[in-house]
């Protein structure tokens, strides 16, 4: 799978994401943090990418079948990225497994 995660969440999870054996880029590395969400979706669907993401508009374009790419929104509060780690890694093969079935949008809550 290849992921762009979003401005909001750490560089961590990109390394985390790789050490999984994803493609994975933080969106500071192909856009700027300042990115509007409408570019990285672009970017995204272009590219073929799985945004994963804490922002509710990419749920929503989601959610609405919108074109473009699939969504992984964690609804987590503030935590470290150790705390971040811990709570994603359980919840992972769900994740994977609900994007492999084409699902648009993975919400995932704490």
């Amino acid at each position: 799978m290849n992921f762009i995660v979003d401005a909001q969440l750490p560089l961590a999870l990109t390394d985390w994401l790789r050490a999984q054996g994803h493609a994975a880029d933080h969106v500071s590395e192909l856009l700027t943090v300042s990115a509007p969400d409408q570019a990285i979706w672009s970017l995204a669907k272009d590219q073929k990418r799985i945004v994963i993401t804490k922002d509710r508009d990419f749920a929503i374009w989601a959610a609405d079948r919108r074109s473009g790419p699939q969504v992984v929104w964690l609804r987590l509060g503030n935590a470290t990225r150790r705390a971040l780690i811990a709570w994603l890694e359980p919840k992972w093969p769900l994740i994977e497994q609900r994007l492999s079935e084409g699902v648009h949008l993975v919400e995932v809550r704490a």
